[in-house]
């Protein structure tokens, strides 16, 4: 089946053929074929009278650049995110996806996806790799606990959103996905994050949705609002997409304040159903990735707090603006609390002032020495001169005798 190409980006298609091309999977594993990459377009909403997504009937065998981009398989070699739950509150997750059996638990009725979001988000964060394909997720060992944040065509608010949340922590999920952001819904998102946090879960967000609707009275992608929700409440890990040439798609928002970037551009992974593949694009995509590497920090240090565990994902991504995910480094690097003191020299010790008696002495010893010369000089003159005048005083050596 052939559905209408990605609003965010006219060259999808193109673009996704060629960078699976030149990712070639292990020698064992089949070539890629031109059908291959021809994936269908994940929709985020479902107009009133458009039918549920159906399975797809393509697969993509080669590797996604994403997985590429993330060192997903080095970063496997330590940890695959098993014993973490990861909560995806979203349009549901179907539970009939090969990539995830006996993975995903459903509260409500979140078990069934007629949008295929949810499910496509919940491949990113954990599918299991398939045999003849290099489409995975993050942390292909970890749980799904689907929760339902819109209603059965997408369309989510902030009380949905909110109620998804606690749902999820609620059902011991210590990272939470939340696949939609709204500008309204302020206090009852915050409120939900609080929640969260207080329970030791990490709520991973998109900073903003993936595109702008756009302007009927322009015709241009329209304005984004100054905040949206709950990307923007305090402890959420809001996250920003970027596409495999480092750029966002013209239409993406153009908004800043993300904590994290991540690969969310031409995107692969699972639909609601079946075993193939879809294609996708939006910050909510990107998102998807960071809670999976959340996933994996926290199977692989499970003492660290929710909190910590963002620290790591944020100190160790990297370096750009926003940060860049960097699993393997989340992994790997070792940050500590503990801040570095100033050195403080030794106090320096002061001799006790020298006793005088050396002094004194000294001046003694000076003095009776200078007396002695000051004797042996003016005997030097005074001898002399006695013998002259046979000894007689002063005036008297030339006198003549009576």
């Amino acid at each position: 089946m052939r559905r209408a190409r990605s609003p965010r980006r006219t060259a999808a298609r193109a673009v996704a053929a060629a960078l699976l091309a030149t990712a070639p999977l292990a020698a064992q594993a089949p070539p890629a074929t031109a059908d291959s990459v021809e994936l269908p377009v994940i929709p985020a909403v479902l107009g009133p009278d458009a039918p549920c997504t159906k399975a797809s009937g393509e697969t993509a065998r080669d590797e996604p650049w994403t997985r590429q981009a993330l060192g997903l398989s080095r970063s496997w070699r330590l940890a695959d995110g098993h014993g973490v739950t990861v909560g995806v509150v979203d349009t549901g997750v179907g539970t009939d996806i090969p990539a995830l059996t006996g993975r995903v638990t459903a509260a409500g009725g979140a078990g069934t996806d007629c949008v295929g979001h949810g499910s496509f988000a919940a491949g990113l964060i954990a599918a299991a790799p398939g045999k003849g394909s290099g489409v995975a997720g993050a942390a292909p060992g970890a749980r799904i606990l689907a929760v339902r944040g819109t209603d059965s065509r997408g369309n989510p608010t902030a009380d949905r959103l909110a109620s998804g949340i606690r749902a999820a922590v609620d059902g011991g999920a210590k990272v939470v996905y939340v696949g939609r952001a709204v500008p309204t819904g302020k206090a009852v998102l915050t409120a939900a994050v609080a929640y969260a946090t207080r329970n030791d879960a990490l709520v991973v967000a998109p900073f903003a949705p993936d595109a702008m609707p756009d302007d009927p009275e322009t015709n241009e992608p329209a304005e984004p609002a100054p905040w949206y929700w709950p990307a923007a409440a305090p402890g959420v890990l809001s996250v920003m997409d970027y596409g495999p040439d480092g750029t966002r798609p013209k239409n993406a928002p153009e908004k800043e304040g993300a904590d994290l970037a991540a690969p969310g551009d031409v995107a692969v992974s699972v639909g609601p159903s079946g075993s193939g593949h879809f294609i996708g694009s939006g910050s909510s995509l990107a998102a998807a990735n960071v809670a999976g590497a959340a996933a994996l920090v926290r199977s692989r240090h499970p003492g660290m707090s929710a909190a910590q565990v963002s620290r790591q994902l944020v100190t160790a991504a990297y370096p750009a603006v926003p940060p860049r995910l960097d699993p393997y480094a989340a992994l790997t690097t070792v940050l500590t609390d503990r801040q570095g003191t100033t050195p403080r020299p030794a106090p320096a010790k002061i001799p006790p002032a020298a006793s005088p008696q050396p002094l004194h002495r000294a001046l003694l010893i000076a003095g009776a020495g200078g007396g002695v010369v000051l004797l042996v000089a003016a005997a030097a003159v005074v001898i002399p001169r006695g013998r002259a005048r046979g000894w007689r005083p002063a005036g008297q050596e030339d006198r003549p005798a009576v």
